[in-house]
C-alpha cells in the first residue's frame, strides 16, 4: 500500500523542520551581517592600502630616477672633453641611447651665458633666482620647472662643471619627463587600472599630470599636512567622485621648491566595483545558503520521516494481523537497523500468531475427537502445518502394561498401524527420566522399534514423550532431512502440542474406558435377562450381532448403529418382570400368559425411560414386535411408522428364535428359517430388511 502522507503533515517532520530552519537562520543571518560588515570594511581598507602602496612605490621610483639623472650629470661634468667638439661623439659612445632616453636635449653654457647645444633642441634656461643661483654655486644639481602653453610643463637639470671654477660653465639639459614619471614603460606596469598621476610643487602648481588637473584636486589643504606628508581623501570632478592618495617627495634639487607632492587618484566607481560586485553577489550567496539549508532540511527530514511513515504503516498492518508485511528502509543508518528489527519482530509475531492459531485449531480438533484413531489422524493432518518436519510417527503404549505398544505412521498419505511394538524397559526409563525431548543426530542410533518407521534420508530425529499423570503414554517421533538443530522456540511449541496430544489421548482413553464400561454394563444386563431361562442364554447378544450386520448392510450411520446396538442388547429387558415358569413353559401359552409376554416390550421401554442416553434406543425396544402390515403389538404400527431399528431387530430376533432350541420345539434348519422369513416379507417384516438379511447370509456362505 502506497504511503500518501507527506512528511510536512508529520508533527515530527514539522518540528524538525522548524528547528532546522531556526538553527540555520540565526547563524547564517548573524554570519551574513558580520561577514558583510567586515568584508566591506576590509575591502575599503584594502583599496586604501593598495592606493597608498602604489603612490609610495611611484614616489620611490621617481626619487630613484632623479638620483640616476643627477649621477649621470655628475659623470658628464667630469668629462674632460665636455667643451670640445668631440663631446657629441664621445658622449654617444659612452652613454649610447640611455642618455637620449633620459634627456631630450643637452647643452653647454659658457660663463658669459652663451649656449652651445650638444644634441637635441633645447631652449635657453629661465632666469634663476638668488636662492637657485646660490644652490648651484654650492656644487648642487639644480632642477627647474618651466610651464609653457605649447607642450605643458618642462623640466631642466643644471650643474656647474666645476663648482670651484665657475668660468668653466654649466651643463644644462632638458629632462625626458616620460622617463622620470616612468611612462616609458607599459602603463599597466606603472599605474593601476584607471589611475591618474599628478605631481605638484609646494605651491600646488602642476609639475606633471596624466590629465588636466581640476582645481578641486590642486587646492586641497591635505597636501600641507606636515606630520605625515601623506594621506587619502575623496574629491569630486563634476558628477564623478574620486579617491586620491598623496605622498610628499622631498627633493634636494631646488631650494625654492624643496618638496613635491605625488597624487594618485582613481574613480571611486573603479574602487567600489569589487564592493558593488560583493554587494550584488553576497545576498545571492546568503539566499542560496538558505535554499541549500532548506533543501538539506527537506532531504534529511524526508530521510527521517519516510522510515517513520513506513514503520507506522507496518505497525498498523500488523495491528490488522497482516504479519506478512515487511518494511523496506535503505537509509544505511539506525532506521535501517530498526526496520530490520521490525521485520524480524513481524516475522516472529506472524510465526507466533500462526502457531497459536494452528495450535488452537489442533486443540479443537484433538479435544473434539473422542477416539484415539481420530486424534492420531488429526495430529498427522495438522502437524506439518505447524512444524516443518519431513517424517512423523506416533507410538502409543498400552495403558495397562505399557507394552506392547502400537505405532502409527503415514505411508503415501494413508495412516498405517503397526501392532505389538516392543519398547525395551531401559528406553522407557530414559524417556521417563528426560520428560522434555530427546535429540538424535544420527538415525543409526535409533532403537529398532523406531528405526523401521523413519523415512530414508532423515538426518535429525526429535523424540517427544507423551505423559499423562506422570505416566508415559506414548512417543511422537519427528524426522528432518536437515541436520541443523531445531530452534528452542519450535521445541517449546512442539512440547506444548505434545502435552495437548497427551491430554487428548488420555481423555480418549477415559472415553473408551467409559464406553467399554457402558457396553459391558449393557451386555451384563442382557445376560442377566437371558439367564432367567437356559433356553434364551446368549439370545440378546446373538440378535444384536445379527441386527448390526443387517444395519451395516443397509448403510446405517455410526450413530444409528450405536442405537441399534443398545436396543438389541436391551430389547428383552422387560422380561425381567415375567415369571420364569411362563418363559420356560413347554406347552402353548394361554391368553393371560400370552398377554403377559406381549407386555414385555412396553415394560422394557418403561424401564429404560429414566436413562436419557438410551432415549433413541427406547423405540427399538418398544416396537421390535410391531409388524410391517400393522398387525403387531403393542401399538399396531405399520410401515415406516415403525422405527428402522425396530424393523431390523424384528427380523434378527425372529431369525435367532427360529434357529434356536426352545422348550416347546427344536431349532429349525437355516434354510427353512430363510424361507419363512422370505414369506413374511411385506407382512411381518420390512422387505428391505429381509433383503439385507439375505445379503448378510450370502456373505457368510451359509445360504442353502
Amino acid at each position: 500500500m502506497k504511503i500518501e502522507k507527506t512528511f510536512l503533515k508529520s508533527k515530527v517532520g514539522r518540528r524538525i523542520m522548524g528547528l532546522f530552519v531556526f538553527c540555520a537562520l540565526v547563524p547564517i543571518s548573524a554570519l551574513a551581517i558580520v561577514s558583510f560588515t567586515r568584508v566591506s570594511g576590509e575591502l575599503d581598507k584594502q583599496n586604501e592600502r593598495q592606493l597608498h602602496q602604489s603612490c609610495k612605490a611611484l614616489v620611490m621610483s621617481i626619487l630613484e630616477r632623479m638620483n640616476i639623472l643627477e649621477n649621470e650629470f655628475k659623470a658628464l661634468c667630469a668629462n674632460p672633453v665636455l667643451s670640445s667638439s668631440a663631446f657629441t661623439r664621445s658622449t654617444s659612445e659612452a652613454y649610447g641611447k640611455d642618455l637620449k632616453n633620459r634627456f631630450k636635449g643637452l647643452a653647454f653654457i659658457t660663463h658669459s651665458g652663451e649656449l652651445f647645444p650638444r644634441f637635441g633642441q633645447i631652449q635657453k634656461p629661465p632666469v634663476l633666482s638668488a636662492e637657485e643661483t646660490q644652490h648651484l654655486r654650492s656644487g648642487h644639481t639644480l632642477v627647474l620647472t618651466h610651464a609653457t602653453s605649447e607642450s605643458g610643463p618642462k623640466m631642466y637639470m643644471m650643474r656647474l662643471i666645476d663648482p670651484l671654477d665657475r668660468k668653466q660653465g654649466k651643463l644644462y639639459g632638458e629632462i625626458n619627463t616620460f622617463y622620470l614619471w616612468l611612462l616609458n614603460q607599459k602603463p599597466e606596469d606603472v599605474l593601476p587600472y584607471k589611475t591618474e598621476l599628478f605631481v605638484l610643487d609646494n605651491s600646488n602648481q602642476v609639475i606633471y599630470s596624466t590629465m588636466q588637473a581640476p582645481s578641486a584636486l590642486r587646492e586641497r589643504p591635505d597636501y600641507s599636512m606636515p606630520r605625515t606628508g601623506r594621506g587619502i581623501f575623496e574629491w569630486k570632478n563634476e558628477k564623478e567622485s574620486y579617491m586620491a592618495s598623496f605622498r610628499a617627495l622631498n627633493i634636494k634639487f631646488n631650494p625654492t621648491h624643496p618638496q613635491w607632492t605625488v597624487v594618485l587618484t582613481v574613480p571611486k566607481e573603479t574602487i567600489d566595483r569589487p564592493m558593488a560586485q560583493f554587494k550584488r553577489i553576497f545576498p545571492l550567496i546568503v539566499l542560496l545558503s538558505f535554499w541549500v539549508v532548506l533543501l538539506l532540511a527537506f532531504i534529511q527530514i524526508r530521510r527521517t520521516t519516510h522510515p517513520l511513515e513506513k514503520l507506522g504503516e507496518g505497525t498498523r498492518r500488523i495491528a490488522m494481523r497482516d504479519f506478512d508485511s515487511r518494511v523496506t528502509v535503505t537509509s544505511g543508518d539506525e532506521f535501517e537497523e530498526l526496520a530490520t528489527s521490525f521485520n524480524n519482530m513481524a516475522r516472529q509475531l506472524g510465526r507466533q500468531f500462526n502457531a497459536l492459531t494452528t495450535m488452537a485449531e489442533i486443540d479443537r480438533a484433538i479435544l473434539s475427537a473422542l477416539d484415539t484413531e481420530r486424534i492420531i489422524r488429526t495430529v498427522f493432518s495438522r502437524m506439518r502445518e505447524f512444524l516443518p518436519y519431513d517424517s512423523l510417527c506416533v507410538t502409543l503404549l498400552d495403558p495397562k502394561g505399557q507394552n506392547p505398544g502400537r505405532t502409527y505412521m503415514e505411508n503415501h498419505n494413508r495412516l498405517q498401524l503397526f501392532e505389538n511394538v516392543e519398547i525395551p524397559t531401559g528406553d522407557l526409563k530414559k524417556f521417563v527420566s528426560d520428560q522434555e525431548f530427546l535429540l538424535v543426530n544420527s538415525p543409526k542410533k535409533l532403537p529398532p522399534y523406531l528405526a523401521n518407521n523413519i523415512k530414508s534420508g532423515i538426518k535429525l530425529v526429535v523424540l517427544l514423550p507423551l505423559f499423562f499423570k506422570r505416566e508415559l503414554a506414548g512417543i511422537i517421533t519427528l524426522g528432518s532431512l536437515s541436520s541443523s538443530p531445531p530452534d528452542q522456540e519450535d521445541l517449546d511449541q512442539v512440547r506444548q502440542l505434545a502435552d495437548q496430544v497427551a491430554v487428548a489421548l488420555a481423555n480418549a482413553q477415559l472415553i473408551e474406558d467409559l464406553d467399554a464400561l457402558n457396553w459391558g454394563t449393557l451386555r451384563a444386563l442382557a445376560r442377566a435377562v437371558d439367564a432367567k431361562s437356559p433356553w434364551t442364554a446368549g439370545h440378546s447378544e446373538r440378535v444384536t450381532e445379527k441386527a448390526l450386520q443387517i444395519g451395516r448392510a443397509m448403510g446405517l450411520t455410526p450413530e444409528a448403529l450405536d442405537d441399534l446396538h443398545r436396543g438389541g442388547l436391551l430389547h428383552d429387558i422387560g422380561k425381567i418382570g415375567i415369571p420364569v415358569t411362563i418363559l420356560d413353559k413347554p406347552g402353548k401359552l394361554n391368553d393371560e400368559e400370552f398377554q403377559l409376554i406381549r407386555a414385555h416390550s412396553g415394560m422394557g421401554a418403561r424401564i429404560l425411560e429414566p436413562i436419557a442416553a438410551y432415549a433413541h434406543a427406547i423405540p427399538i425396544v418398544l416396537q421390535h414386535h410391531e409388524h410391517f402390515n400393522g398387525k403387531g403389538y403393542p401399538d399396531g404400527l405399520a410401515g415406516e411408522k415403525i422405527s428402522l431399528g425396530a424393523r431390523i431387530l424384528a427380523v434378527a430376533d425372529v431369525y435367532d428364535a427360529l434357529v434356536s432350541d426352545r422348550p416347546y420345539r427344536k431349532g429349525m434348519d437355516r434354510g427353512r428359517v430363510i424361507e419363512i422369513i422370505k414369506g413374511e416379507a411385506g407382512k411381518q417384516f420390512d422387505p428391505n430388511v429381509v433383503e439385507a438379511l439375505l445379503e448378510v447370509i450370502r456373505q457368510e456362505g451359509v445360504e442353502r
